[in-house]
Parts: C-alpha cells; sequence; structure tokens
C-alpha cells in the first residue's frame, strides 16, 4: 500500500523547479527582458540567437509555463512578470549581502547606501550623517546623488536602502513610505561670470524679464524643470528654450562661473553654495514652490540601520526647523546588520 504524499512532500515536489534554478537563469532573464528581442539578448549575452532561444525554452520548461510571448519584440506574460519580480528581488539581495560582507570583513558591523537629490545633499543629509556617524561610528555609508527618478529604481531594485527627494506621484507605490523632512523652493542662481553678479539694483525681479537670457535647467522630467514651466507659463512665458541642460551640480557650478548664465537649482543647494561665494541668488517677485523634501524607504526593509538613519534625518529637519544646536550625541553600540 502506497501512503498518500504528506503536505511537506507536496511541498517538495512544488518547490523543485526553485531547486534547479540557477543565478544565471535569473541575471540572463533581466537581459532578455531588457533586450527585447532574442538576436540582441544573444549578442549581450555572449551566445547565438539558437542557444538562446534554447535556453529560453529550458526555462520556461523548468518552471512549468511559459514566459514570454514572442513576434517582433518579446513580452512578458504574467508568469514572466513574477519571473522579473523574482529576478530583481533574489539579485537585489544578492548584491547587497556582498556589500555587507564586504563591509562586515573590514570590520564595520553594518552598512546603508543613501541617495540623495540635490537639496537634500545640500541642506540635511551631511549634517545627519555626521551626527550618525558619532552615534554608529561601525555602520559604514555609500551616498550616491542622482535624479529622483534613478533613486526610485534604485531603491526598487533593492541597489538603495533609502532615498532623500523632492515627492512626485512616482513616490506613492504600494510598497514605498515616505516621510516628510522639510518644505524647498525653486531658485534662480548666478556665478561671477554673470552681469547680475553682486546686483546694486533694489527691488526684486521679475521673470518676464530674464526670459531672453542664457538659461541652464535641469532635464525635462525632473520636478524642478516642471515646477519652474509651470511658473514660467503662469507669467505669460509659453516658450523658453535653455542654452544648457544638466543634472549635474557640477556642470552647474562651472558654467555659471565661466559665462553669463542663469541657473536653477533648489533653494536649499542654493543657499550652500551662496554660502560658499560661488553662486548667488536672485531675488524674484514671486517665489517658486520646490515642493517637500522627504525620505523614501522600501517598506520590505527590516533594517534596523535604516530605521535609526530615518530617525536622524527626521531629528536634524526638526534640529534645523527651530534654527536651535542638536543635543550631545551619545556613542550606544552599533546595531546589528540586518
Amino acid at each position: 500500500m502506497i501512503d498518500d504524499p504528506t503536505p511537506s512532500d507536496l511541498g517538495t515536489e512544488q518547490m523543485a523547479w526553485a531547486r534547479r534554478l540557477k543565478i544565471r537563469h535569473l541575471e540572463s532573464f533581466l537581459v532578455l527582458d531588457e533586450a527585447g528581442t532574442l538576436t540582441e539578448a544573444a549578442a549581450r549575452m555572449h551566445m547565438t540567437q539558437s542557444a538562446m532561444s534554447h535556453w529560453l525554452a529550458d526555462l520556461e520548461e523548468l518552471v512549468g509555463t511559459s514566459l514570454v510571448t514572442r513576434g517582433r519584440r518579446i513580452q512578458l506574460t504574467p508568469a514572466g512578470l513574477i519571473m522579473k519580480r523574482l529576478a530583481i528581488s533574489v539579485l537585489g539581495d544578492i548584491a547587497r549581502s556582498h556589500k555587507e560582507l564586504g563591509a562586515v570583513a573590514k570590520g564595520l558591523t553594518a552598512r546603508l547606501h543613501i541617495g540623495s537629490v540635490w537639496a537634500g545633499v545640500a541642506r540635511i543629509v551631511p549634517r545627519a550623517l555626521t551626527e550618525f556617524q558619532v552615534r554608529y561610528p561601525h555602520i559604514s555609508i555609500t551616498v550616491s546623488e542622482s535624479p529622483f527618478g534613478n533613486l526610485l529604481e534604485g531603491l526598487a531594485n533593492k541597489d538603495l536602502d533609502l532615498v532623500v527627494g523632492s515627492i512626485d506621484s512616482r513616490a506613492h507605490r504600494e510598497q514605498l513610505a515616505h516621510r516628510v523632512l522639510y518644505e524647498d523652493n525653486v531658485c534662480l542662481v548666478v556665478g561671477k561670470g554673470s552681469r547680475f553678479w553682486n546686483r546694486q539694483e533694489p527691488g526684486r525681479m521679475r521673470l518676464v524679464d530674464l526670459q531672453h537670457d542664457h538659461w541652464i535647467m535641469p532635464p525635462k522630467g525632473t520636478l524642478t524643470r516642471s515646477q519652474l514651466d509651470a511658473v514660467m507659463l503662469d507669467h505669460g512665458i509659453s516658450w523658453l528654450l535653455p542654452k544648457v541642460e544638466t543634472a549635474a551640480i557640477t556642470t552647474l557650478q562651472a558654467l555659471l562661473q565661466a559665462g553669463d548664465y542663469i541657473g536653477v537649482c533648489s533653494e536649499a543647494m542654493a543657499r550652500y553654495q551662496e554660502s560658499l561665494g560661488s553662486m548667488q541668488i536672485l531675488p524674484l517677485e514671486t517665489p517658486i514652490r520646490f515642493g517637500p523634501v522627504d525620505v523614501v524607504w522600501n517598506t520590505g526593509n527590516s533594517s534596523e540601520a535604516v530605521r535609526l538613519f530615518i530617525e536622524q534625518l527626521v531629528l536634524c529637519s526638526q534640529w534645523q526647523d527651530a534654527a536651535t544646536a542638536p543635543p550631545p550625541a551619545p556613542a550606544p553600540s552599533a546595531p546589528s546588520a540586518a
């Protein structure tokens, strides 16, 4: 007599495909999705198209269902979308673990990878980092600066632990949580190459009087650019073609020193650069609202280091709002890595 399979036996059988799945399968599947065609994916993987087709057929046989629909460009099936989500999650966890193991090898107990836009780098992130490392000196920290859309991608693939940036609809996703740190504005700035440097004329300036100047703007699609374009339209300026578009603060700095340009950046960055003597803010009749700057993180990230750094950011935002000095920083033991 043959016994009926137990729930344990059924679970083992159902997970058999996962035990045969390899990291190479996941990496190759993401390459295929990004490439869009078997031919391009094969070229990127240094394989023949025939070998790529056989590999895909083997993977589909392994999981027991079709993962793509074939045509001029492949499209992921519902099962393919699940496989893509699995690949991003697993490979992201592996990359994170690799960095954490490297930190441990260097004598550090945990690591954080923080992403920030200009506004965060200029105002709150440096102070929060300084205070945080006094409290938790054994946590290794990496900071990446990029436009907000790129930072959200870093959160999605788990390359980043948290992001400091201006919030728009892209951040309102089910798996993301956020908290407001402070409000910011958009500023117009000039450097020593501008005729407005050390401007002596009294009164505030009108946007309409500046529309024929040489402008350096953030790229289209960024929140700063969208807010500025909206205000321009409100002032009857329907078309303004910038001389340069850049998301790099170093490029903006260099151009403002070299030529007669008007630059655009967040007020937090503008105030910071003005304190260094590298930029001056043009006083405008109408303020240009930038919006809230938040800290954003994955709700599934249970790292104690992430929680502690979010607390530090909130504290720093409160100190700055109150214009008071922070209390002396104690030095508790470092949290364990999650």
